[in-house]
């Protein structure tokens, strides 16, 4: 037997640990048998002391282990999917797996809760009455063939050990760990079945990874290891130096989300990387010619396609079935609402984006702890961008809110992330920043 205080041990000197050291932690991490504090001390001790290639694709296959795995029969398109490694106001997923479903492929998405400062697809769907956001494996493979996709957590058979383990990380100050984003995000997406995949890695000051070259790292690492595991896999660096689309918050994401779905004027650097998400996923499955893909994505989200592919998602895992037509009707509204304005009229040169993920935190909109509940409705909308000029009665953004405390708080956190400039035109940032290749081949 292999103790795990020696493991954490020889892993916090520095040591590397063998495949056999590692599946015995992740093996007593599934079974209950090692402790939330030596499960934080393990955490705290990669995130210190990192790990090498092998070893992150033996914590991957241990994680990917600890459950079953889905085998898909019967489908007429490729099963794929993307995944971010988070930002704030990313609400990409809610638009591209209906939007890659109605372009003939199969998505079963495997999401995640906020971690952070920054938000989780779970939590923004659990502001939806009636979704069912753990379905049992049966409900899962009815819902994706019934809609062509399905977007859930973890269940209990799937990558259970990464659910432990994921908690404890976004209360631990371990988010940022290589070894552990890596595994995390990739025993799930192992466990799913998946003929390809497509990472978002974020950059920037509202990303886990502000610098561009440990996003690098991460999109390498990334790919390195789905390839070494036989999956098909590519990274786009996506940039995180401003709030993705106009909203952050839960039940506010999902009503931006669904504007975009339904056509409504929409932020364009949302949309541009939505797009560009779902061709690239596209491509890598074999659903589309790299040349079509771009225009076969627009044609499926100006068609309606896209939008009608969601309404039968949140209806197959038990949401309202007119939720795309009367979102008003289901989503929580917060009591509260405030403006925000700047102490000055000017040009948005810079934003701290993690400070404003930390107001909607701070709002009930995320976690403090892994046992906190969250308040669906709370949250940032109408968030300008860089290179969005501001009058004096014009608000940066509007704080909703269950308290006005709260929501005078929140204001004067985002009062204190915004830089202002004189000059009229400044540019915001390219949203595509690069991309990193796979040179996996389909097992």
């Amino acid at each position: 037997m292999i103790l795990p205080q020696e493991i954490i041990r020889k892993k916090r000197d520095g040591g590397a640990l063998s495949a056999a050291e590692i599946a015995a932690f992740i093996d007593g991490l599934t079974g209950e048998r090692i402790s939330e504090g030596q499960a934080a001390a393990f955490a705290m001790a990669v995130y210190f002391n990192g790990m090498s290639r092998e070893e992150t694709v033996a914590l991957t296959r241990a994680m990917t282990g600890s459950g079953k795995t889905l085998v898909w029969r019967g489908l007429d398109g490729p099963v794929v999917d993307k995944h971010s490694t988070g930002g704030v106001g990313d609400k990409v997923s809610l638009i591209l797996a209906p939007l890659v479903a109605a372009c003939g492929a199969y998505v079963p998405m495997i999401s995640g809760r906020g971690l952070g400062h920054t938000g989780g697809t779970l939590d923004k769907l659990d502001s939806i009455p009636g979704y069912d956001t753990a379905p049992n494996l049966e409900r899962l493979r009815a819902a994706v063939r019934a809609a062509g996709c399905a977007i859930i957590g973890q269940t209990e058979d799937l990558a259970p050990a990464d659910r432990r383990l994921y908690a404890i990380r976004d209360v631990t100050a371990t988010v940022e760990s290589t070894p552990l984003l890596v595994a995390s995000i990739l025993s799930k997406k192992l466990a799913a079945g998946l003929d390809a995949l497509v990472m978002d890695v974020k950059v920037g000051s509202g990303a886990f990874l502000p610098s561009l070259e440990k996003a690098r790292d991460l999109a390498r690492n990334l790919v390195e290891v789905a390839t070494d595991a036989g999956l098909p896999c590519s990274a786009l660096l996506t940039d995180m130096n401003q709030c993705l689309g106009r909203t952050a918050g839960n039940a506010l994401e999902v009503r931006e989300a669904i504007g975009v779905l339904r056509g409504e004027a929409a932020d364009p650097g949302l949309v541009e990387v939505t797009l560009a998400l779902a061709a690239e996923l596209l491509v890598l499955g074999g659903a589309a010619a790299e040349e079509a893909a771009a225009a076969t994505v627009a044609r499926a989200l100006e068609s309606g396609e896209a939008a009608e592919r969601f309404a039968r998602m949140v209806a197959a895992l038990g949401g309202p079935p007119d939720l795309l037509d009367r979102p008003e009707r289901h989503l929580p509204r917060a009591p509260v609402r405030q403006e925000v304005f700047l102490e000055r009229a000017g040009t948005v040169a810079a934003i701290d984006v993690r400070k404003l993920g930390l107001a909607v935190v701070a709002l009930g909109g995320g976690r403090k702890r892994a046992a906190d509940a969250i308040h669906p409705a709370v949250g940032l909308a109408e968030v300008r961008g860089i290179g969005d000029t501001v009058a004096r009665d014009v608000p940066f953004a509007v704080v909703h809110a269950g308290t006005a405390d709260d929501a005078a708080a929140a204001a004067e956190t985002l009062r204190s992330a915004v830089a202002l400039t004189d000059e009229a035109k400044t540019l915001a940032p390219a949203r595509i920043v690069e991309r990193t290749e796979s040179t996996a081949k389909r097992p």
